[in-house]
C-alpha cells in the first residue's frame, strides 16, 4: 500500500475571494499577506466575421478562462507593543473598487489595518546610453566605445558597463578647463512594447479598529466604504485615511453586559444610504444612514424566533451569522449561520422567505465540534448574479449549491479537489482539465450523502471550505481549499 502525504504551509492557505463587478478579474488573499490576481482570457478573443458579430446576440455556452496575471505582498506581521499584540498578516478581505484609466482598484484588509491598492500595467524604460560622445572629447586621449551600447553582455542594467575599461575614464583622458561640453545624461527610452504590472499601495487606513475586522464592504457611490469591527462599523471616505466616522456602536458603558457582537456588514449594492450587519445572535439589522450620524437604531430587524423547547447550551453558537451578502438586485439579503442558509426579503421582516438545511446532519455532534472548535468555523455564502441560487462551503471541502424559487428542490454536493470522482453521481460528468497551477475546473453533479463522505466515511472536519465567490454574470463558483483555488460550473 503507497500513502501519499500532502503538506500545505500554513501561509499559503487562501482566506480571501472575491471577482470585480464584471467578473474579468478574480482576486484571492492568503495568510501570507499576499494578493494574487487572475484574468479572464476567453472574452479577450477578436470578434471579426458578420457572422460572429451577429451570434453576440445569442448566448454563448462558454465556460469563463482565468489565467494568473499577477501577485504582490498586500501585509506584513505587525507587532502592537502598546497593547503586546501581534498582527498577523492573513488577508481577511479583498473588495474590488472602481476601475479608472485602465488600471485596477482594490481594498484589502488584515485585522488592523487596511490598504487601497492600485494596479497598472506600466511599459518598460531602459537606459539607452550613458557616455561622452568620442567626437567632442578634447586633450591625448580618446574614447574608443560607441555611442550606444551594442554588446547586450557588456551593458548593465543601470546603463553602466561590465568591462572595468568601460566602467571608468583612463588616466590618458585629460579634461579642459570647464569640462567636457559633449558629456551626456542619462538618456531613457521605451525600446520595446514590453509591460510590467506594478502594485502601489495609495491609501492605508489604520488606527480604527480596536477589535479585529471582520468585513469591508464599498458604497455604489464609489467614493465610500466601511469596515466592521466586533463592536463598531466605520465609514470612510477613499481619499481620506487619517480620519473615518463610526456609524455603528455596540459597545456596552460595562463589557460585562455584552450579549452580541457584530459578524458581518455589508453595503447595499445600488442604494447608498443602506447597509446590512449581523450579530452572534442570529438577527440580520439594516440600517439607513439618513436617519442620524450614529445609527444606534435600525430601520428593520430580521431574525427568526427559535421554537418553544428547542434551547440548549449550542443555540447561540449555532444561530450566530458567519457571513451576510445583498443580491444583485438588492432585493433579497443572504445569512449564513453554523447550521442553515437563510434568504430573507428586505420588505418583509416576519422571517426567512427560504431555510436551506446545511448541517443539520451535524446535530447529533455538537458536542465533539465544540470540543474540537469547529462549531466556530465561519463559513461564507454566495448567490448567482441572477439570484436563482446560493451557495456554502462545508466540511471535506464539499460545498453545496441550492435552487432559491419556490418549489425548487435543487440541492447539488460538490467537492472541490483535483481528483473529483468520490461521489457516486447521478448525471454523467465531465473530467476535470487543469488550466493553471491554482486554478482548476471542474463540472461536476453529485448526489447527497448526510454523515458520510462518498467513501463511507465520517466527514473529515479538518478540511474545510470556508471561502468561495459566485461569477456575477456566469454560473460560476470560485472556491478555496486550503492552499487550492477551483473553478465550478453549476
Amino acid at each position: 500500500m503507497m500513502y501519499v502525504f500532502v503538506f500545505v504551509i500554513a501561509v499559503d492557505i487562501i482566506s480571501a475571494i472575491e471577482f470585480d463587478k464584471t467578473g474579468d478579474h478574480l482576486a484571492t488573499g492568503d495568510r501570507g499577506g499576499r494578493v494574487v490576481l487572475f484574468e479572464r482570457t476567453d472574452t479577450k478573443e477578436h470578434v471579426g466575421s458578420r457572422r460572429e458579430l451577429e451570434r453576440v446576440d445569442y448566448p454563448v455556452s462558454r465556460h469563463p478562462e482565468f489565467r494568473y496575471k499577477t501577485e504582490f505582498q498586500s501585509h506584513e506581521p505587525e507587532f502592537d507593543y502598546l497593547k503586546s499584540l501581534e498582527i498577523e498578516e492573513k488577508i481577511n478581505k479583498i473588495r474590488w473598487c472602481q476601475t479608472a484609466n485602465g488600471a485596477l482598484f482594490l481594498l484589502s484588509t488584515n485585522d488592523k489595518t487596511i490598504k487601497y491598492w492600485k494596479i497598472q500595467e506600466k511599459k518598460v524604460k531602459k537606459i539607452s546610453e550613458m557616455n561622452i560622445d568620442p567626437s567632442k572629447a578634447a586633450g591625448n586621449g580618446s574614447v574608443t566605445s560607441s555611442s550606444v551600447c551594442s554588446s547586450p553582455n557588456q551593458c548593465l542594467a543601470n546603463g553602466g558597463y561590465g568591462d572595468k575599461s568601460y566602467s571608468s575614464l583612463g588616466n590618458d583622458l585629460s579634461f579642459p578647463p570647464g569640462g567636457i561640453p559633449s558629456l551626456r545624461l542619462p538618456v531613457v527610452v521605451v525600446t520595446s512594447n514590453e509591460t510590467s504590472l506594478v502594485a502601489r499601495c495609495r491609501r492605508v487606513y489604520a488606527h480604527a479598529h480596536d477589535y479585529h475586522i471582520n468585513s469591508i464592504s464599498n458604497n455604489s457611490d464609489g467614493e465610500t466604504f466601511i469596515s466592521a469591527d466586533d463592536l463598531r462599523i466605520n465609514l470612510w471616505n477613499l481619499e481620506i485615511s487619517n480620519q473615518s466616522f463610526n456609524i455603528v456602536d455596540v459597545k456596552p458603558t460595562n463589557m460585562e453586559d455584552l450579549t452580541e457582537v457584530i459578524t458581518s456588514a455589508e453595503f447595499h449594492p445600488t442604494h447608498c444610504n443602506m447597509l446590512a450587519y449581523s450579530s452572534s445572535k442570529g438577527s440580520v439589522r439594516l440600517i439607513d444612514l439618513r436617519q442620524s450620524a450614529l445609527c444606534d437604531s435600525h430601520s428593520k430587524l430580521f431574525e427568526e424566533q427559535e421554537a418553544p423547547g428547542s434551547r440548549s447550551f449550542f443555540t447561540e453558537i449555532i444561530a450566530s451569522i458567519s457571513d451576510i451578502k445583498f443580491a444583485k438586485n438588492g432585493r433579497y439579503i443572504l445569512s449564513r449561520d453554523y447550521m442553515t442558509l437563510k434568504l430573507w426579503d428586505i420588505n418583509m421582516d416576519s422571517g426567512p422567505v427560504s431555510t436551506f438545511q446545511v448541517h443539520e446532519y451535524l446535530r447529533p455532534k455538537l458536542c465533539d465540534l465544540y470540543e474540537n472548535d469547529s462549531i466556530f468555523d465561519k463559513f461564507e455564502c454566495c448567490l448567482s448574479g441572477d439570484g436563482m441560487r446560493v451557495a456554502t462551503g462545508s466540511y471535506s471541502n464539499l460545498f453545496r449549491v441550492f435552487g432559491c424559487p419556490p418549489g425548487s428542490t435543487e440541492a447539488i454536493t460538490l467537492e472541490a479537489s483535483k481528483n473529483p470522482m468520490r461521489r457516486q453521481v447521478q448525471t454523467p460528468s465531465r473530467p476535470s482539465r487543469s488550466v493553471s497551477s491554482s486554478i482548476t475546473r471542474v463540472v461536476r453533479r453529485g448526489a447527497d450523502s448526510a454523515g458520510v463522505d462518498a467513501n463511507g466515511n465520517s466527514f473529515d472536519f479538518t478540511t474545510k471550505l470556508l471561502h468561495l465567490a459566485w461569477h456575477p454574470t456566469e454560473n460560476s463558483i470560485a472556491c478555496a481549499a486550503a492552499n487550492s483555488l477551483y473553478m465550478y460550473y453549476v
